[in-house]
């Protein structure tokens, strides 16, 4: 595995190791960075995306948001800081389904 970090991964729990309340944190959070789309549905960015780890909620986010929209980079690092989230790094590398032009699957 490469050791090169492309996304990092704000975890349903806090440092003291509370879990995170609301239930549906991660939808909600992801849902502000949505979009609806051309068949008019709502699809989650391609940079923030809600996924279950270890039967845990947590958010995936795409370190390239950074360029794209600093602002909304800022507000998801200041978001897992505000409220004591642990934040972990994210996979280095892309699994297989995720080549270029793949569309995240929405949960």
């Amino acid at each position: 595995m490469s050791p090169r970090t492309d996304e990092f991964l704000i975890k349903g729990v806090t440092i003291g190791g509370e879990p995170f309340r609301p239930s549906d944190w991660a939808e909600r959070l992801c849902g502000v960075m949505s979009a609806f789309g051309s068949d008019g549905r709502m699809r989650y960015s391609p940079y923030v995306r809600p996924i279950t780890s270890a039967g845990m909620k947590c958010v995936v986010v795409d370190v390239r948001l950074k360029e794209v929209e600093p602002m909304a980079y800022g507000f998801l690092l200041n978001f897992a800081k505000d409220n004591e989230l642990q934040v972990r790094p994210g996979r280095g590398e892309k699994r297989p389904d995720e080549g270029p032009g793949a569309i995240p699957a929405s949960p």
